[in-house]
């Protein structure tokens, strides 16, 4: 920390411990505070591969450039990175033995290879040679192969090997295809055992006629912040072959973390000289180095039990008034739609997208696309759409990072189906959540346009938190066929009627509306600012919100994850109150307010408050011009800002607190499921 700033990287990992937190928290049911403790890992490897990754590039070609709120190098970043991860590893390894315990109680023992009765290992020896064992790979490193590119995020046995008075090392590969857990026998309860217990176990079975002096489960990271910048000589190739082309580049990047099952194996030397990492980038992890199968450890138990364990089920709801309309175009275009993921379902604006595909009204259809569900009924529409004549248009971000496999399978899709495809914009990321539809109504033009805070992603739509307006408004519609012809020229510097779009007028069009409110206080009004997002980091606002709060404005602010700013420091954040809430689902929205509740002016938006978003992508910040959508929206922040149960608070320490409960409990989300 740093004054009024926090390193984005540090504050980062506070997100991610809040995470961890949910995994501890004994009002979450079992299996969920399983997944928890999954995501907590996920999110770390993520971390490791981007944020991690990233630095290590910065410290190489830029070792003096500095954060510029903390002052921090890359380098010093990178050791402060470290020492907080260290303790996290410490913190996850103890949340395991805890929910294993509790997971052995309701009736799934996890054991150890060690903790095997004889007739048992046995019946793993047995198992191990004819499905694990046949999927293996292996390989000795001597004369003929010296060396072995160990690939990102696969798991690795090393053994140091003797035959004949000669030592080596071998290597043993598990496939991705072995089942993750093995039951032991059979009755009421279950005991599972790990496949990488057995490759501990039996995995020098692979190297018949050696001692094996030494083993080691190792895993590494490797580098994932592909440049994807296209440069003067790609310019006469395809771009989706380029894409192709620096994912392959992922696998082979520089190591930035190893994880070993016993740091103190003379094989974790050899392996951290030969990916040329610093000992501190490697972490000791005795159990497992990720922890995806918790996700599905319930289907060892009853399904009664299981689902005990469990969330109660949820579906998102659909309004009477939608369920009932003959016609979702007709309703679009007589009266704003509003959805809010998970509460409500996504189905209606699946369904108005398939009336799209068949209505003779509609003329075009255009929409950008940066994350898709594995089983896309958006793209199914949209091919429909395009076989039956409509003019189809679809941005597709290729440089969606870890989706671009995905999205170059899904653009070749599009493309056979006769959809024009723009790849993104060169220089910029396409972030924005926005479906454009032109009907021609006799000689009349109508316009629907869709503008959202989340993806086109039936799959997300029910885990992450996301607003959703469908709009007829004219000047709204006509600013979003402006936008995709923009795009489609890579023109970003345009004046738009109503829609705030990035790297040009969305940061100054929030700070215009910040400027007005610091005039109220200083007029002696009443001025106030609220704000929800993922991340705040762009300085300029954060030097914004400190100008208005040392001008008297009330400012909320509602931050899932990364905050580098400090609320509550006398004499300049002080008026500025910070929560994150984490919870079941994904807090996802964005939400800008300006004023108080009668009179606010709201946006909803793709983007976060981050430099990259503000100056670096694509982005759209739509108006709430419903009166009754507008209400809807600030009761529901009102809500959030209310949580005693999920919500914690950024204290002037930099640490984050439970929030105080003076009455009766609140779980935001919770209640949202009951309304």
């Amino acid at each position: 920390m740093r004054g009024i700033y926090v390193n984005r990287e540090y504050s980062w990992l506070l997100f991610n411990k809040r995470v961890l937190d949910q995994a501890n928290d004994l009002s979450n049911p079992l299996l969920e505070r399983g997944k928890f403790l999954s995501i907590f890992c996920s999110n770390l490897d993520e971390f490791f591969m981007v944020r991690v990754g990233s630095l290590y590039n910065d410290s190489l070609t830029a070792p003096n450039a500095v954060d510029n709120k903390t002052q921090l190098t890359a380098a010093k970043q990178l050791a402060g990175i470290s020492a907080v991860v260290e303790k996290g590893y410490r913190d996850r390894a103890a949340t395991y033995i805890k929910l294993k315990k509790e997971l052995a109680k309701a009736g799934v023992r996890i054991v150890k290879a060690e903790e095997l009765t004889p007739r048992q290992s046995e019946e793993c020896r047995e198992y191990f040679i004819s499905r694990v064992l046949p999927l293996t790979s292996v390989m000795v490193l001597d004369a003929k192969h010296p060396m072995v590119s160990f690939e990102n995020m696969k798991n690795y046995m090393l053994y140091e090997l003797e035959r004949n008075g000669r030592r080596m090392i071998g290597i043993l590969f598990l496939n991705s295809s072995v089942e993750r857990m093995f039951r032991i026998g059979g009755g009421k309860k279950a005991k599972i055992i790990l496949a990488e217990e057995l490759v501990k176990a039996f995995g020098s079975l692979a190297f018949p006629g050696y001692d094996v002096k030494n083993r080691m489960m190792m895993r590494v990271t490797r580098n994932a912040d592909l440049d994807t910048r296209v440069d003067d000589s790609d310019v006469e190739h395809d771009f989706s072959v380029i894409m192709k082309e620096k994912i392959e580049m992922r696998a082979k990047l520089s190591a930035v973390r190893l994880e070993v099952d016993d740091e103190r194996s003379p094989l974790k030397d050899f392996v951290l000289k030969l990916l040329k990492l610093d000992s501190a980038f490697c972490f000791a992890e005795e159990h497992c180095f990720d922890y995806k199968f918790l996700f599905s450890i319930g289907k060892y138990l009853p399904p009664e039990t299981a689902n005990a364990l469990k969330y109660p089920p949820f579906k998102g709801a659909i309004a009477p008034d939608l369920e009932e309309a003959d016609s979702l175009i007709d309703y679009a275009l007589s009266k704003d739609m509003f959805l809010s993921y998970p509460y409500d379902s996504m189905s209606p604006v699946l369904e108005l997208l398939d009336e799209c595909a068949k209505d003779k009204r509609v003329q075009a259809i255009k929409i950008t696309i940066y994350r898709l569900a594995n089983h896309s009924r958006i793209v199914d529409a949209l091919c429909k759409a395009c076989e039956r004549g409509k003019q189809v248009t679809v941005v597709i971000e290729l440089m969606a990072r870890f989706d671009e496999e995905s999205n170059l399978h899904y653009a070749s899709k599009l493309q056979d189906a006769g959809c024009t495809i723009i790849y993104g914009m060169e220089n910029y990321k396409v972030h924005s959540k926005i479906v454009s539809v032109v009907l021609k109504e006799g000689e009349e033009i109508r316009y629907i346009t869709h503008l959202g805070t989340g993806n086109y992603n039936e799959s997300t739509s029910k885990q992450y938190t996301d607003l959703n307006i469908v709009t007829s408004d004219e000047e709204i519609g006509e600013d979003a066929v402006a936008f995709f012809h923009n795009i489609a020229i890579c023109n970003t510097d345009f004046a738009y009627k109503k829609l705030l779009v990035a790297p040009e007028t969305l940061k100054p069009g929030l700070m215009r509306y910040m400027d007005c409110e610091i005039e109220k206080a200083k007029a002696g009004k009443e001025g106030r600012i609220f704000a929800k997002m993922n991340s705040l980091t762009d300085k300029a606002i954060i030097d914004k919100l400190v100008e208005a709060s040392c001008a008297g404005v009330k400012i909320d602010l509602i931050v899932r994850g990364i905050c580098c700013l400090l609320p509550g420091v006398p004499g300049q954040t002080e008026n500025i109150r910070v929560i994150s809430i984490v919870g079941r689902f994904l807090e996802h929205s964005r939400v800008y307010c300006f004023g108080g509740e009668e009179d606010c002016v709201m946006y909803i938006s793709s983007a976060d408050l981050m430099t990259r978003n503000t100056d670096k992508r694509v982005e759209i910040a739509a108006p709430v011009l419903d009166k009754g959508i507008k209400r809807k929206i600030y009761a529901m922040m009102q809500t959030m800002l209310a949580d005693n149960v999920k919500a914690k608070r950024l204290c002037a320490d930099g640490k984050y607190r439970r929030v105080e409960t003076l009455g009766q409990a609140l779980d935001a989300q919770a209640s949202f499921i009951k309304n």
